[in-house]
This record gives C-alpha cells, structure tokens and sequence, in this order.
C-alpha cells in the first residue's frame, strides 16, 4: 500500500533538500569547461526556488530543457510538496489548457521566470509527484500519472542493478521530460552520483573530446543515440573510465547491440539493454551483461523489485516456452493511472499491474523476448504515439481520419480537401514528431470492413505500395533467405546477409524503393515495407555494385579474348574483403563463426555440382578441387586431378574465410578488433602486404603463383579496410596505402603491361569505394547493372561453358570475331538466365512452403521456370512483376 505524503514528510523523500545538502561539497552537476555544481549548492539552490512554491499543494509545469535551471525547478517543486508536469516547449500551451497549473516555469526572452496562475482549486492527490505524456510530447491527451513511490522505487532499482555508487558520474543527454532521461537523473540523484550536462548534440564538434574530459563512468542512449555515436566515431576513441552503457526507448537491432557489447567487453566495460514504459515509470526489464552475449534480441529479466509474466486476453497465464501472449509487469514502480484533465490530479493510485500492450515470449533461460504489439501504437525515437489519439487530434480540426504507422513513421489516410501538408504539420503537432516522420494522402472514402470498422489493415498495405504476401518486400527476403524463416524485425544483416545476396536484393527494393536509403541493410523488413513510394527519385545505386558488374564483364572479356586487360578478378577479391567486413565481420567479431557457413554454401554447392559433372565427364575425381587447393599448383586439369584454373577464385576465397576465422578465433585478437576495426585492419594490411613480398620468395610455384592466397590476400584486407573507414582521414589512409602498393606491384614490380594495367585499375576501384560510395545512374542502367551485378558469381561460373562446350562444335563454320562476340554474349546470358531461374524455384519454394501453390502445380512450376520472365529486368517491367527479381 502506498503512503500519502504531504509537504512536511518531504524529508524521507530521495530528493528533499535534506538528502541533496547530505552529499556536502560532492560534484553533482558538471559542465563543459569544468564548472560544477555541487551537492551543497545545488541544495541551496533547489532551497531557495522552492520556498518561493510553499504555499500549498498544487501543480507546476516545467519546460523540461536539458539545462540547470530546469534540474532546480524539477527537485524544488517536487521538495516544495507540489506535482510536477515536464513537457517539451512546444507542448506547454497545451498543458496550461488541460490542466489548468498554479505554476508555470519557462524561459521567458530567455531568462527562467515562474508565472503564477490560477488554478483551478483542485489539490493533486498527495502521493502524485510528477505528471509525463505518453508520447513523450503534448497532443494526445493522456498523461501517467507517477507517485512518489513510484519515482523512488525505480530510481534505487535502477541503482541497483547498474551497481550505481557515489563515484559514478553520467553523461545525461536524453530529454527530461522523457521518462527514460528523468530516470537517468533519478537513480544518480538517489545514490549522490554527478552528472555532466554537455548542452549540445552528440555530433557536435567537441562532444566526444568533453565526454572523455568530464571523467563519465556511464552513458544512456535511445537506438537513435548510437547510430549518432557511429557517425561521430565513439568507438575510434578511448574513455577510460567509462563503464557502462545502456539502451532503450526502443529496439536496438541484434547486431547493432552485439558490436557494442562485444566492444565495450574489450574495453573492460559492460553493455545493459533494457526495457521500459513511462507508465512504469521508466524501467522494467534489462539483460544482466554477462548474459547478453548470444541474446542480443531479447528485453531480458525483470528489474529488481518488479515481475514479469505473459498472459491471454482473459488473464490467464501462459507458461510455456516461446508462446505468445501479453507482457504483463508487476512492481512499486507501476503508474497511478492516466490523467485527461485537472479532476483526474485527485484520483489515488488505480493500477497494481501494467498490461504493456507488447505481445513476448519467454525462452528456456526465462529472458523475454517482443514479438508484437496488441495496441495500435508506434514507438518513434522514443515515444510512444496512438494512433486512436492522432485521429482525435485531426477530428477536433474536422479532419476524418485513419491513422496507420510501424516504428518508423506515421501514415495518416483522410477524407476532404484539406492540403496533405496542412494535415502533416498537424500531426507533427499532435505527435512531437517530424515532418521526416509523418505521411498524409487524400482518399475518397475511408475503406470499411463488413463489420463497419475501418479497414486498417487495408489502409497499411495501400501505403506499402499495395504489396501483399508474394508480391512485397518481406517476400522479396522470404524468396533470397529460403528456407530461413523470415520475420518483419528481421534486417538483412540480422538474417545473417552477405554479399551476393546484398546484390539480388537491391535489384527488387530499387524497384519498390526507388533510391535506396542509406544502410539499407540494417533497416528492419516492416521500416523498408512502409518507406515504399508510388513517387520515386531517380535511382541511386552502391558504387560497389557497378564495379561489380563491370568486374564480372571484364574477367569474361579477359577469358575469352587474352588483350592485356587483366584486373577484373583483382577487383573481385577487394569486393569479397569489402563484402565480407560490411556483412559478416558482425559474425566474426563477436566469434559466430558458424554464420558464415550459409553465405560459404551459397558457393559451395554450384561449385561442387560443377566438381561432380567434370568427375563424371573425365570418369576420375579432380580430389585437388575437392579440398579447394587447386591453386597451388600440384595439380592440373590436363591430368584431371583438379578442374579448370577458372575455379581459383572460389578456392582462394574460401581460404581467405578460413585465414579471417582463425585470426579472429584468437580471444585477444578479437577484442582488439573489436575495439579498434580500423587499426586492426590496417595491421593486418602490413601483415598481408609483407607476406605477399616474403612467401613467393619462400615458396616457389612458378606462374601460377597469381593464383594462391598469399599472393592475392593483401587485395581482400584493402577492402576490408576500406568497408571500415569511416572518418576523411581513415578514408586518406586506406587510399594513401593502397595507392603505395598498387604502385609498387604495377610500376616497380610487373614487367608486363598486363600487371600495371591491372594494379593501377585498383587505384580507381579503390577511390571510388572510399570517396563515391552512391552513384546515381539512369534508370535504364540500374537495370543494366544490377542484375549483372547480382548474377556476377553465376556468370562467373558458368560462362566459360559456351565457347568451351555449347559453341564448340559451331567454331569450325563462324569467323574468329563472331565466336568470340558469341562466347562473350552467350557466357553472361548463361549465367543470368541460370541465376534467374534459381531465383524463380526460391519463390515458389516460398509459395509452397505458405500453401499458395495452384493445383495443376507441376505443369505451373515447368512453365514458370522456362518462361524467361526474369530477363525482363534487363528492361522496363511492371510493377508486379518486381518481386521475380
């Protein structure tokens, strides 16, 4: 049961001024520039503001800004007896109008002033201290309502499980008035910890150097925050006496956590990703660290003090592993109730448990997990926005509305002739968001549903572009990750994507996308299905795709023809390195070296058929290509003891893997290059470059040298380095030592125009990955580029079967010129129309897999894959014919 409290039982309360003067002249407040402010001042400080509010119990609304003053005027109204409502500056208006405060305290021609008001009479229930909205922001109408108790509980639960003591000192640089920033202040305040106030962005120049400077011990970030540290290069520098870090405000993607963990295990830290609502005052579950590893996508275990259990819609538990039902939480921590108006302020507390709204599961080791949402409810950066509450906000502007969204943006159908960006600024009233955040689109009549209900549903896929299943972006994955099971949160890189399947995907969402957004590959399935426009931008394409596609053309040239252009395979291995940093070093980072097995099958298993048919053609096994050492020259195709040189590349790439696995198998080496990738890579660059010079010496093979994985393996660690350059000067350095070596090998060491033509070549290759990585083509030549692309390994292959065995018996009757056009054609056809057929059987496994096949199955299946549909992406389709691709 919960105590009421009034003005004078203050000083059993965590942030009386009793409790703040306890910690004497200890820092509780640091700035930039190294001013403090002590525990002791701050106590006098907050002394002096809240005798100024002693004058009976009422309600103050409080412009939450990340400052001092707004810190004074939280602990002194909540000291001084009183209810506190923290909102953004946008959303105070909006408050004083709704529930009517006797105090107002804003920046006013930019000093702090308190407006003292009206009221309306009606005292707030002694137990309430402090008023949220639920989105974060004003607009919707409905408040938590947080009791004393309430503040505390959390506060020390928190302290708790961080190990919070007196000598840690937080990095605070989330909103006040968002209840995971004011927890942060909370559980610091309770323990006598600091806090410093960097007063800026995390890109702002200087914010990682004043970081390092203020001595921070933690720092709490939403998803978003860590995507800013990424850019801002956090993990390129050293914070000594950092020692922990946590996220939440919603999901961190899996890999994303895991590269932070894994970075700050290294750096002697700790990682906590944590779970939470305001009405639960802030927290209510996290993943103890030592724990994290291999449960990256996971809310964890409840906080200390509180319960967590998954139940159906009657309240019946639900016990059994990985079974759905509605997170349930129970705890000190748990909300009053909600609050629409100034009478709601008197109501006691109403609720012993929370019904988050979240579908979950619990797996063997009792971590929870999400899986859904049972409300119609978006978490942006954050907030929390209703849906239902966005159509009453444009109903009281007499706006028929339907509201849809996913936990990227807000997508609002309505009926008049009100203008589409009236009704969006509108919604970036009512929700605290974005223009970037929120779509509008004029319909004739609001669709419904036999029942009368508005067809929500409907409205969602209309605005992914009309894609149903089969025919939309999660089949686009379904169809390239079979018989991997695919789910909306899942990303591309989460799945476990790799190179050749990062290039078959860009075909089918350029289509539905247009431009692909930035790091497309770490954006969940369900965000890409929402971003889907019916008007797209002229298309813009990875750099790294057209080289791709142009390397493919120029190593079937090169085989077929033998001028002096060599370099197309140089160029393919720098792309493997580059592929394999950008896709699969999460894998070997954090040591789950086994998902890299299923890119390495997608080579393997054309590869060995090819093994098997040269076996049954020669009636001996080539046992050298069996166990891929080919390459290293004991072994030659006129003896059958290995197949044709051609199939080098996939032997020396799968050595490359291995060689990354067991340096990465090394614990110590791991946490380096965890800590540091850029400078791992860049070591590793000078180890490769030097055993390219010294192990030919050592090791004669002859010419066939060029084949081997000392000789090429200094190209592969290019790229790789290349994928981890992020800053202007890791970028110049990576160039400036590429540009050495390709020097050397080409001008000082090649004796043959081939070999300088080849190395030189890499300069530009090597450019253009740092320094253009978009390029925006003509749409015709997307359409061109990116199939090449994406099929460049069936291509490479499979191309060398058409002069060598379909045209051969037609070489005595065509000039030399014609077989050679016809031998070049004909090889990258092959191989396109030999990967589009595979890619028409995964999507009718897919179908078939969900039941949708037509009853006359087998004669459809011959008919579809003989069809040559697929090769319409060589030129214009329709739109539903995009996912084929």
């Amino acid at each position: 049961m919960e105590v009421a409290l009034g003005a004078g039982d203050l000083s059993i309360f965590p942030f009386c001024v009793a409790h703040l003067d306890a910690h004497g002249d200890k820092s509780a407040l640091v700035f930039p520039g190294g001013r403090v402010v002590s525990y002791r001042e701050l106590a006098a400080r907050v002394d002096r503001q809240a005798s100024k509010w002693r004058n009976g119990r009422g309600l103050v609304v409080l412009e939450a800004d990340l400052t001092e003053h707004a810190i004074i005027a939280y602990l002194a109204a909540l000291d001084a007896g009183h209810a506190v409502a923290l909102q953004g500056t946008e959303a105070m208006q909006v408050d004083r109008e709704i529930f009517k405060p006797d105090f107002c305290h804003r920046r006013i021609d930019g000093r702090w002033r308190t407006e003292q008001l009206d009221g309306d009479g009606a005292a707030p229930h002694p137990e309430l201290a402090v008023l949220l909205s639920t989105s974060g922001s004003t607009g919707q109408g409905k408040y938590v309502r947080l009791s004393r108790t309430n503040i505390e509980a959390n506060a020390r639960s928190i302290a708790e499980y961080l190990g919070l003591t007196a000598a840690d000192r937080s990095c605070l640089i989330l909103p006040l008035h968002y209840s995971y920033g004011l927890s942060v202040l909370n559980a610091h305040l309770t323990v006598g910890a600091s806090l410093y106030l960097p007063g800026g962005s995390i890109l702002d120049e200087g914010f990682l150097d004043g970081l390092a400077e203020s001595g921070c011990t933690n720092l709490s970030g939403v998803p978003y925050s860590y995507d800013l540290l990424e850019k801002a290069g956090f993990r390129q520098r050293e914070f000594p006496r950092l020692r922990f870090m946590t996220v939440a405000g919603g999901r961190l993607a899996p890999e994303k956590v895991r590269l932070y963990n894994e970075h700050l295990i290294a750096c002697g830290a700790s990682f906590f990703a944590m779970y939470g609502q305001t009405e639960a005052t802030a927290r209510i579950a996290y993943v103890p660290p030592d724990r994290l590893r291999g449960r990256e996508d996971r809310i964890g275990v409840a906080i200390p003090g509180g319960s967590l259990t998954i139940e159906d819609d009657s309240g019946r538990l639900i016990g059994g592993l990985e079974e759905p039902g509605e997170l349930v939480y129970r705890g000190a921590n748990v909300m009053m109730g909600y609050a629409s108006s100034r009478a709601d302020l008197a109501r006691g507390a109403e609720l012993s448990e929370l019904r988050t709204g979240d579908l979950a599961v619990r797996d063997a080791d009792g971590f929870f997990r999400i899986v859904g949402r049972t409300k119609r409810i978006s978490k942006i950066a954050g907030l929390r926005i209703g849906h239902d509450g966005l159509e009453a906000a444009l109903e009281r502007h007499d706006i028929a509305a339907a509201v849809t969204g996913n936990d990227i943006e807000i997508h609002t159908f309505f009926v008049g002739k009100h203008d589409p960006e009236d009704v969006r600024q509108l919604l970036v009233s009512a929700s605290g968001l974005t223009l970037l955040q929120v779509r509008a689109t004029r319909i004739d009549v609001l669709p419904r549903l036999p029942s009368g209900k508005i067809d929500y549903e409907g409205l969602r896929l209309r605005g992914a572009g009309g894609s149903s299943r089969g025919e939309g972006v999660e089949a686009l994955f379904e169809q390239l990750f079979y018989p991997q099971k695919v789910r909306p949160e899942d990303s591309f890189l989460s799945l476990g994507g790799d190179s050749l399947r990062f290039v078959q995907l860009s075909i089918g969402l350029e289509k539905f996308l247009g431009e692909m957004p930035e790091a497309w590959e770490r954006i969940p399935i369900k965000t890409l299905a929402a971003m889907v426009r019916q008007e797209r931008k002229a298309p813009q394409i990875g750099t790294d795709l057209l080289i791709r596609a142009l390397a493919i053309l120029l190593v079937v040239l090169h085989h077929e023809t033998l001028w002096p252009i060599p370099g197309g395979s140089a160029t393919m291995v720098i792309l493997a390195g580059f592929g394999l940093a950008r896709f699969q070093s999460g894998a070997l980072l954090s040591g789950s070296f086994w998902k890299l097995l299923r890119p390495l099958a997608q080579i393997l298993v054309p590869y060995y058929l090819i093994v098997a048919g040269y076996s049954l053609a020669w009636g001996e096994v080539p046992w050298a290509s069996v166990f891929l050492v080919g390459n290293f020259a004991f072994a030659d195709p006129e003896r059958h003891s290995m197949v044709p040189y051609l199939y080098w590349f996939i032997e020396a790439y799968c050595q490359m893997v291995l060689v990354f696995v067991a340096l990465f198998a090394v614990p110590r080496a791991r946490r380096f290059a965890a800590a540091r990738p850029f400078a791992a890579g860049m070591a590793l660059l000078a180890a490769a470059f030097a055993a390219r010079l010294a192990l030919p010496q050592l090791w004669e093979i002859g010419n066939r040298q060029i084949f081997t994985l000392p000789w090429i393996f200094h190209l592969a660690v290019v790229g790789w380095c290349a994928a981890f350059a992020q800053t202007w000067a890791q970028r110049l350095t990576v160039m400036a030592a590429g540009t050495a070596i390709y020097l050397f090998l080409g001008l000082y060491e090649g004796v043959w125009i081939g070999t300088k033509i080849k190395y030189l070549l890499q300069i530009v290759v090597l450019a253009a990955l740092l320094f253009l990585p978009r390029i925006r083509l003509p749409q015709w030549a997307v359409q061109l580029v990116l199939p090449l692309s994406a099929a460049g390994f069936h291509i490479y292959i499979l191309h060398r079967f058409v002069p060598e065995l379909l045209l051969a018996p037609l070489q005595p009757f065509l000039p030399p010129l014609a077989f050679s056009l016809g031998s070049i054609a004909g090889g990258v056809l092959l191989g396109l129309t030999v990967w589009a057929g595979q890619r028409q059987l995964f999507k009718w496994l897919v179908r078939a897999r969900a039941g949708a096949l037509p009853t006359n199955w087998p004669a459809a299946l011959g008919s579809w894959l003989f069809s040559g549909r697929p090769l319409l992406a060589l030129g214009p389709q329709k739109e539903n014919q995009v996912q084929s691709q």
